[in-house]
């Protein structure tokens, strides 16, 4: 069971209806609130149920039981997996490549929401599987899971996450990509720049130059599916291994793509988070090749 959300209510809201100030300063959801009213003790006010209509009073103790969850939909499939941080309301991740997050059609047990589930019911801890980010299969990096409804609402859109790529070509420096991105007409998959696609903007920084690849950094103000691949490819620069974008398989058999940093503000305690994700071995080798020369 996850640890109760505990709130003191400031001098300048008491008298204020709990509705407001449960959405105002405790960050929840209407919905979430709905659900809480139907719990037993979902929302106490000094240890006294609360109901949306009553005022709170300044000083007091404002608890919030989240309700189990359990993610019973997904097989659990016990495994190995790289935790880099934990606690009651997050789980970051470090995703191997080849490993898709959630399952689907053609992968139904070998994801990384199989292993999660098996894990967490392993430590008598059952929370639904849900993903922040969702990296490709063959991108490797850092997932942030949030174990209950309410993380998940206070992490909307405040996540920054830095991707580390091997592209194609010498590039140097830094920029930003505004391009629109959207599907290709003859394509379910394939996306490209176009301008009645989604707004979406990378910036990348130059970390090592060569004559046949680079490392890059990258870093997303929006969070279109294939962005980095699409943009860089349409930058002239596609990354090493992706041949869906215009890459080479020659060097490396899955498309260079790493999520090596995450950091944001803890949606319980407020407390700046930062992790690091090692790169992996086949992407390591080339950057120790490309660093050498």
């Amino acid at each position: 069971m996850a640890e109760p959300l505990r709130f003191t209510v400031p001098e300048e809201c008491g008298g204020m209806v709990a509705k407001w100030f449960l959405k105002s300063r405790c960050g929840l959801s209407t919905r979430m609130i709905t659900r809480l009213k139907r719990e037993k003790d979902g929302i106490l006010m000094d240890g006294k149920i609360l109901r949306t209509i009553d005022r709170v009073t300044a000083g007091a103790e404002i608890i919030i039981n989240l309700p189990d969850e359990s993610s019973s939909f997904i097989e659990p499939i016990e495994g190995s997996f790289d935790i880099r941080y934990e606690d009651e309301h997050i789980l970051v991740v470090n995703k191997p490549p080849f490993m898709p997050v959630h399952p689907v059609k053609q992968h139904q047990t070998n994801t990384l929401a199989n292993l999660v589930t098996a894990y967490a019911q392993k430590n008598g801890a059952e929370f639904v599987f849900r993903a922040h980010n969702r990296l490709d299969r063959n991108t490797s990096g850092l997932v942030l899971i949030a174990k209950d409804k309410y993380s998940v609402f206070q992490l909307h859109q405040a996540v920054r996450k830095v991707y580390f790529a091997l592209v194609h070509g010498r590039l140097e420096g830094r920029g930003t990509i505004n391009k629109p991105i959207g599907l290709h007409d003859d394509s379910k998959i394939v996306r490209h720049v176009v301008e009645s696609g989604s707004p979406a903007i990378t910036h990348y920084k130059s970390v090592f130059s060569g004559d046949d690849y680079s490392l890059i950094l990258l870093v997303l103000e929006t969070g279109k599916t294939h962005q980095i691949r699409c943009h860089m490819s349409h930058l002239g620069h596609p990354l090493l291994g992706d041949d869906l974008y215009g890459g080479s398989l020659d060097l490396i058999n899955r498309h260079a793509l790493h999520c090596g940093e995450m950091s944001f503000c803890h949606p319980v305690t407020g407390e700046e988070i930062n992790i690091t994700a090692p790169i992996p071995d086949d992407m390591q080798t080339l950057i120790d090749k490309l660093i050498e020369k």
